[in-house]
């Protein structure tokens, strides 16, 4: 029989010291203390942190931002109507012969100005001219028999008959007469009136048909801007209203203009009606065909509040622009100015400047420049506007 089996315990925690029942609440408080020694060191240290962040930001206070402001002014604010269209020539036309010829003579370079009268283009007139002379020929005949037949009749030797037929022979001759001439004149080209000629369409020994443009003429000294308004706007326009004409050749330029015709219908496509203007044209600077931007002036309107256009933000939600608000003093004794975002809105505009309709009253400061890095609530220093903007490229030698 083999006694070892017997020796061995009877479980694994058989035969070791059970500890006491103070020593296992002892370790359990130590855990505990020091686990509040450690969560309490944590706390502390998160709390010094966040005092620590709170105290650097309180002490590095950002600098006011710069602004360029701007006072809110009542003040009369210019009206208009818009409409766009083109100019017309008053006078203009495409020079042609009316009879059929060969150019023998070109009396004029392209672009040249000309009188009323001035001759232009000669047709070959020659066969015209001797018609001329023969019909010139058969009236001194047709006279000569007339005035010596009418010596014969007074003493009975000739009848009324023959002094009838030659009276008809000296008309069909001066008929003739006047015929040959007004064909000569149809074959000489001359300006109807003073203008520019354009470019020349026509050569030297050329056959021209009755009819074919030899070159435009046209009279720039006055001009028609021809425009179209909505049909609502009629009761506001008058003939003799002044007009300002813009054009894209000449941006910087306003041309002035009076109504002179106002067209009588409604155009029943569009519901617009034609409004044309007449305008002087110093220096012929102006074209005709050229695209025109017109404003019917009108009586301005009194007491609008205005603001540069630049003060306004647009967004979204809406326009807005940044009020410019004292909001105590520094511990120099200066001002503090802070921006205040505020909603507006907003009318005609003239000149750089917006009509504000309601949100601002006439005294307020607003931002004018600088505003793109303002939020609501933010200091702000104004500044001159010559340090806003943006500085000129160099020149390139």
């Amino acid at each position: 029989m083999d006694t070892r089996s017997t020796d061995l315990p009877r479980s694994i925690g058989e035969g070791r010291p059970k500890p006491s029942r103070k020593k296992t609440v002892k370790r359990f408080v130590i855990v505990g203390v020091a686990l509040l020694v450690v969560f309490g060191l944590l706390y502390g240290f998160n709390e010094f942190r966040k005092q620590a962040i709170a105290n650097y930001f309180a002490s590095n206070v950002p600098p006011p931002i710069q602004i360029a402001v701007a006072e809110a002014k009542a003040e009369a604010m210019p009206r208009y109507l818009e409409g766009i269209g083109s100019l017309a020539a008053v006078h203009q036309v495409t020079l042609a012969p009316q009879l059929a010829g060969r150019v023998t003579k070109i009396m004029f370079e392209s672009g040249a100005e000309v009188k009323k009268g001035d001759p232009v283009v000669q047709l070959d007139d020659a066969v015209e001219q001797g018609d001329l002379l023969n019909f010139q020929a058969m009236a001194r005949l047709a006279d000569a028999n007339l005035r010596r037949n009418r010596a014969l009749a007074r003493n009975d030797f000739a009848t009324q008959a023959t002094l009838d037929q030659y009276q008809s022979q000296l008309d069909q001759a001066r008929g003739m007469i006047a015929k040959t001439e007004a064909q000569i004149a149809q074959k000489r080209i001359l300006a109807p009136f003073d203008g520019v000629l354009g470019v020349r369409q026509i050569d030297l020994g050329q056959y021209l048909q009755a009819g074919t443009p030899a070159v435009t003429l046209t009279d720039l000294d006055t001009l028609y801007a021809n425009f179209t308004l909505p049909e609502q706007n009629r009761g506001a326009v008058a003939v003799g209203q002044p007009v300002e004409i813009r054009v894209d050749a000449f941006a910087n330029r306003v041309f002035e203009a009076k109504v002179t015709a106002i067209e009588p219908q409604i155009d029943p496509q569009t519901r617009t009606i034609k409004i044309q203007a007449t305008l002087g044209n110093p220096g012929h600077v102006l074209l005709p065909g050229m695209y025109a931007n017109a404003r019917v002036v009108l009586a301005p309107q009194p007491d609008v509040v205005t603001i540069p256009e630049t003060a306004v933000d647009y967004s979204a939600y809406g326009e807005s622009v940044y009020i410019i608000k004292t909001e105590g003093k520094d511990k120099d004794g200066k001002p503090i100015l802070k921006a205040m975002q505020t909603f507006v809105q907003t009318g005609a505009r003239h000149d750089g400047m917006v009509a504000i309709l309601s949100g601002l009253k006439a005294g307020d400061m607003v931002a004018k420049a600088g505003q793109v890095k303002l939020h609501n609530g933010a200091t702000v220093a104004i500044g001159k506007d010559e340090a806003l903007t943006i500085p000129a490229k160099p020149a390139v030698n």
